[in-house]
């Protein structure tokens, strides 16, 4: 029997959290089906409207009414199996309405990093959703625990390690990114168990601890167990499954690529990222289109000074228009060599759970 992950009442059989890929990679075809296979499967909400007609002229409007289509046909997938969740980024314009339109849709969870989810506990109040932070530091770590429990009289459901190794943007320097190995970020990792710890202990509440980035396969959990984590959180892997939300085209892109193609870039929204090289990056992203009109996806994204947009570029690439695409990914990327199902690699990762009872 493998090792089920529990938080706060919320169990499932296996531990594998798919991680939440935005736009578009990771919406209920994804997710559902790592659901019905007993993880965690995560719509990521970034722009999850983008295949809508009125998403052009509405875009928030669009999203927050796709949130609830996305969690209904997952679970319809799923089948009453797993779990599913959503990913909203804290970087996200009208967050508040995104996390209250997942709790009122019935997600199981809400994974939210980008950012330091500090009203979250606020906005999921009197619901079963359960709440899960993406950590990076000790630090990062320390103050959300801090401020949950001085401002709500709580402490998260789960927390979510995301390391270096992970796809799409991330929360560290450049410079760290370059430099950081697996030995000092694991004495990272066993820092952000102590806090854990420290808060499970106050409300008397085990907080499981998830570890993401560079997690691709069945060893990968196997080695997070023993270093004392609950689970893992996956997403690169999943990319290449028949039963994932992305085109073709986006799927090939990962099984052509090899380890010198994948390359940390700037994202217009200032921070570093991970992700395949292709013309659309050597080009520096060209310049936006004469036509280009802002799809309102971040707070805090100034249209007049960012070199091309965000959604454009990551909506390209997930319908297969690749040049003019950037294909987020993690370091793993290269490691894809063929199409999978989604069943098949939760068994590996089932097994993994099994050996480390």
């Amino acid at each position: 029997m493998s090792k089920a992950l529990m938080m706060n009442g919320l169990t499932v059989p296996v531990p594998v959290i798919q991680g939440g890929m935005g736009v578009g990679v990771s919406l209920s075809g994804l997710a559902g089906n790592v659901a019905k296979c007993g993880g965690v499967g995560i719509i990521s909400t970034a722009q999850i409207g983008y295949q809508e007609p009125e998403f052009g002229e509405h875009p928030i409007e669009t999203n927050l009414k796709a949130i609830a289509k996305h969690i209904r046909r997952a679970k319809e997938i799923a089948g009453g199996k797993g779990a599913v969740g959503v990913n909203i980024m804290v970087a996200t314009r009208r967050y508040q309405d995104y996390v209250k339109a997942a709790v009122k849709a019935g997600a199981d969870l809400i994974i939210s990093g980008a950012g330091l989810p500090t009203m979250l506990p606020s906005l999921v109040d009197k619901s079963r959703t359960k709440i899960a932070p993406v950590v990076s530091s000790i630090k990062s770590a320390s103050v959300i625990c801090k401020l949950w429990d001085r401002k709500y009289k709580r402490c998260p459901d789960l927390m979510v390690i995301e390391g270096p190794k992970a796809g799409g943007h991330l929360g560290f320097a450049r410079e760290e990114l370059e430099k950081i190995t697996d030995t000092e970020y694991e004495k990272e990792i066993q820092g952000i168990m102590e806090i854990s710890q420290e808060y499970g202990n106050k409300y008397g509440y085990h907080i499981p601890v998830v570890v993401a980035g560079g997690i691709y396969e069945g060893k990968d959990l196997e080695h997070a167990l023993r270093i004392g984590a609950d689970g893992v959180q996956v997403a690169t892997r999943f990319v290449t499954t028949y039963e994932c939300d992305a085109s073709d085209d986006y799927k090939q892109a990962y099984i052509d690529a090899e380890e010198k193609d994948i390359v940390l870039v700037q994202s217009p929204v200032g921070m570093p990222g991970r992700a395949v090289n292709n013309a659309f990056i050597q080009g520096n992203g060209k310049e936006k289109s004469e036509n280009w009109k802002c799809h309102q996806c971040l707070e805090k994204c100034n249209p007049e000074k960012i070199p091309y947009c965000i959604t454009d570029a990551l909506v390209n690439a997930v319908k297969g228009n690749l040049d003019k695409g950037l294909i987020f990914c993690g370091s793993n990327a290269y490691r894809a060599k063929k199409m999978e199902h989604v069943s098949e690699i939760m068994e590996e990762f089932k097994t993994a759970a099994g050996m480390c009872e």
